[in-house]
């Protein structure tokens, strides 16, 4: 019982303004507003330098109880040390996603990382999706096959706990990941994406 809303900001190159990506969360603050029970958006988007507008456009989104999930980036590299935008913001209701090769639970070699800057990882290389022409299926990596495994989960713990804060829902997401070597230094939660564990604790808070 979930349901998906599309705001396109991005051209079919995927080039696109950050001055259109804020109408976009501004238009998810114009829902809420008016009664739409969003909890949180997926931005498989990055790129450009820090931008102030922006930082508080995600602000504005925590105000109304709206998360933000980031995609950690395709680069490589530690974003603590080299930015990367939006992923890199420090807002509190940001959640930055890092992929892993779902083969062998190791961090993608394309991912980027940092243990400041990216929260958790989750499923990102090799994954079997929607491709953006026509009807076809294919398989396609990056963090932005990752990020949108969290955003579906913050969806199925708030449809197990409709009161939950997006605080509760952060925090939850956060320390109910299963740890792993392989990340315990490069992403803040130490760890990898667990929806079972994520939504069975939303249960059992849940009042």
């Amino acid at each position: 019982h979930v349901s998906l809303i599309g705001c396109k900001f991005l051209s079919s190159s995927g080039r696109g303004s950050t001055a259109n990506a804020i109408k976009c969360l501004d238009y998810a603050v114009w829902l809420r507003q008016r009664g739409i029970n969003l909890i949180a958006t997926n931005n498989s988007w990055g790129g450009g330098g820090y931008s102030q507008p922006l930082l508080y456009a995600i602000g504005r989104n925590k105000q109304y109880q709206i998360l933000f999930v980031a995609a950690a980036g395709n680069s490589g590299v530690n974003i603590d040390a080299t930015p990367h935008y939006p992923a890199s913001y420090p807002n509190s209701n940001i959640i930055s996603v890092a992929s892993l090769n779902p083969a062998d639970g190791t961090r993608s070699y394309f991912s980027n990382y940092g243990a400041l800057s990216v929260d958790i990882a989750a499923p990102g290389s090799n994954i079997y999706s929607t491709l953006h022409s026509g009807t076809r299926y294919g398989y396609m990596s990056g963090t932005s096959m990752a990020a949108p495994h969290v955003t579906g989960a913050i969806a199925l713990m708030k449809a197990n706990y409709p009161g939950a804060s997006i605080d509760y829902i952060r925090t939850n997401l956060l320390s109910r990941v299963t740890g792993s070597p392989n990340f315990a230094s490069i992403v803040g939660s130490g760890g990898m994406l667990n929806v079972y564990t994520s939504i069975i604790q939303a249960r059992a808070d849940a009042p």
